[in-house]
């Protein structure tokens, strides 16, 4: 991914020494205190611009790394001790602000049966029936930029999670996973068909191209996924996160589409769309019967996790989309650095 700019004095901070070498690292202390004082200041972790950003930028150097910066750094104890520091307050922040609801039996009935009560009271905005009925062309391409973030490398968080499951959640899991990655098919990689709609909207297809637009809000619901998949002890979580994406993804990616064509787009951009109406009606009862349910059976003392994942999926979801829609409805830009005018007027 292209080296994004600072945010602020951590992110500053963190970008100026992924720029050296990590065996001749200096200045990690200094790092070190940037955080500790980056964290102590920020009014709302989730909202907050340089620390979402310094944590993405640490866990990118686990997925495909960032432009210029040396692939040692991925395992430096020292920037993971600063990892853990963010990491640790994150979580906190979430487990305060995250409700959970009574606990079920750990059998995977009763587990799946919670899940699925939890996705389906939801009463998050509704950013797909926005985009089906009343979203502008601009709008859509927003959209679809806070979405790349994500779905450029779909699929990716969770699959931290396989070599931590066994038996019938990690069987569940790599169906899932499976049909994600295009079952062997590149064109057919989830990632593949979204970088065609990205193509076919006039925007950049490569990943992180706009991660200079995107608000902290965005880079939060995508770093729980990294802080849950690539922490053992949180495989409940990203496990119960995983059902909650399933479970709530059928419905709304069918507005989605619904939207793309009412805006004078064709099938080629809808298909990422089409797609997922039918793969996630299947998927949802895998994750959570098979998957989560699976993994309540094996580990009942994940049970807490598993649903904590649910929760926090959609509160943090839910801020997403509060974010856009009280946006749009203002008449501005919901990114935190409007697309340039060719990108945001292209036409189909």
């Amino acid at each position: 991914m292209k080296r994004p700019g600072p945010r602020g004095p951590f992110s500053s901070a963190l970008l100026s020494a992924l720029a050296g070498s990590p065996a001749e690292a200096s200045g990690l202390s200094a790092l070190a205190e940037a955080a500790a004082t980056a964290l102590v200041q920020t009014p709302d972790i989730f909202h907050d611009e340089d620390l979402q950003l310094g944590l993405f930028c640490l866990y990118e150097l686990h997925y495909t790394g960032i432009d210029g910066v040396d692939d040692g750094w991925e395992w430096h104890p020292d920037l993971l001790a600063v990892r853990a520091r963010l990491e640790a307050d994150y979580e906190a922040a979430l487990r305060a602000r995250v409700r959970l609801p009574e606990l079920p039996a750990a059998t995977a009935e009763a587990v799946a049966a919670t899940l699925f009560a939890l996705t389906g009271d939801d009463d998050g905005p509704s950013v797909s029936r926005f985009i089906a009925a009343s979203a502008t062309r601009e709008q859509l391409h927003e959209f679809l930029v806070h979405r790349s973030i994500y779905q450029l490398k779909e699929a990716d968080p969770h699959s931290w999670a396989i070599p931590r499951l066994t038996g019938r959640a990690k069987a569940a899991l790599v169906e899932i996973q499976a049909d994600e990655y295009g079952g062997g098919r590149v064109h057919r990689m989830h990632s593949a068909l979204f970088a065609r709609t990205l193509r076919g909207a006039g925007l950049d297809d490569a990943y992180g191209a706009y991660i200079e637009h995107i608000p902290a809000v965005t880079l939060a619901a995508l770093n729980l996924m990294s802080l849950f998949g690539l922490n053992r002890r949180l495989r409940g979580a990203i496990t119960g996160h995983l059902a909650a994406f399933e479970m709530t993804s059928s419905i709304p990616n069918r507005f989605y589409a619904r939207g793309v064509r009412r805006l004078g787009y064709g099938d080629d951009v809808a298909l990422y769309f089409d797609e997922h109406v039918e793969a996630d009606a299947v998927h949802e009862q895998i994750a959570g019967r098979d998957l989560a349910g699976g993994l309540a059976e094996t580990s009942p003392e994940l049970v807490p996790d598993i649903v904590f994942g649910t929760a926090a999926c959609l509160a943090v979801d839910a801020m997403v989309g509060e974010h856009q829609l009280a946006a749009w409805q203002a008449g501005k830009s919901s990114l935190r650095i409007p697309l340039p005018e060719p990108a945001a007027a292209a036409q189909a």
